[in-house]
């Protein structure tokens, strides 16, 4: 059994990866062997494709592209505005992004879904004496923006993004089988409907990215308004802020919320309940919040609760880190 996790913060948590993974890589006895890094997601402050969080990763991209090489891990660029007009393909500082990322790209014609990984690099065998090629992807919401990149940037692979708010499971199924997508993030409110869910096909249990820590509001009617309205700040247009309308919006974000949530993966979940079933992937939110609170993510989802503390004194510890 293997999982892949997608994480986040690719420019957003830049310092705390550099410390976490020679910690990943050096002892793996820390952490559950059955787990991986599928990837590491997120956009650069102000992205103009971005979408789904307000981005504010100011981490020089050419260091990010070094790290992700070096440690074998797919880089994901989060291009989810839901808004893009053709104006906007142009934008140099996304196609600047879309290059840089683009290059070392391996062709992924024997590719399995494995986190996007065509042979086992660096990341994933420390004898290993050269980083072999890792595909890097794009999340994506608009079908504009798709087409554009999958033409000018045929190297990458596309992931359908959550911020689609798709809820009807017969639509999921319908995104599932389109074979642009390599995966397929559903509504966090799909997550538990265990008969529907069992039914998929293997290849389309394969293609399936689970979204596990959500604290949205699991009732909210205006999720896709609210992503609507990261991808107009996004676009630098003028509109007022999203008013949330959940019940706890003033707490913010709370893991301890987030377990209470009737769509949360848990760890157990994940082992006992959705791996048996064939699902191997799983998404980590949290791109908005503090470098603190990933690692307590890290923590939960990746690290034996023995060697938890080990791990938590090894990154606070790191004097070049700023955790908040």
């Amino acid at each position: 059994m293997k999982i892949y996790y997608h994480l986040p913060g690719l420019f957003e948590f830049y310092d705390l990866y550099k410390a976490f993974l020679p910690l990943f890589r050096e002892h793996r006895e820390y952490f559950y062997d059955w787990c991986k890094i599928g990837s590491i997601y997120g956009a650069p402050i102000d992205c103009i494709w971005g979408g789904g969080r307000v981005g504010f990763g100011d981490a020089e991209p050419q260091k990010v592209a070094k790290l992700m090489k070096e440690y074998g891990i797919s880089a994901r660029l989060t291009f989810s505005n839901s808004l893009i007009r053709e104006e906007h393909l142009a934008d140099r500082k996304c196609n600047k992004l879309c290059e840089l990322f683009e290059i070392g790209n391996a062709s992924m014609d024997g590719a399995t879904s494995d986190g996007g990984i065509a042979s086992q690099g660096k990341g994933e065998n420390p004898d290993a004496k050269e980083t072999c090629a890792v595909q890097n992807g794009i999340i994506i919401h608009s079908d504009l923006l798709l087409n554009y990149i999958k033409t000018k940037y045929p190297n990458y692979y596309f992931v359908s993004s959550t911020t689609k708010v798709i809820t009807n499971f017969e639509q999921f199924k319908a995104e599932l089988n389109r074979e642009e997508f390599r995966y397929v993030v559903p509504d966090f409110r799909l997550n538990k409907q265990f008969d529907k869910l069992n039914a998929l096909t293997d290849a389309q249990k394969q293609k399936v990215e689970f979204l596990c820590n959500e604290c949205c509001w699991f009732g909210c009617p205006d999720r896709k308004k609210c992503y609507e309205n990261v991808s107009q700040k996004s676009l630098g247009e003028n509109c007022e802020d999203h008013e949330c309308v959940s019940p706890t919006a003033q707490r913010g974000y709370r893991f301890s919320d987030a377990m209470k949530n009737p769509g949360f993966i848990g760890i157990d979940d994940i082992r006992n309940v959705f791996a048996p079933a064939g699902f191997r992937h799983f998404k980590i939110e949290g791109r908005s919040l503090g470098s603190a609170l990933i690692l307590e993510f890290l923590l939960y989802y990746m690290t034996k609760p023995e060697h938890q503390l080990k791990v938590r004194e090894e990154i606070y510890l790191d004097s070049t880190l700023d955790l908040f």
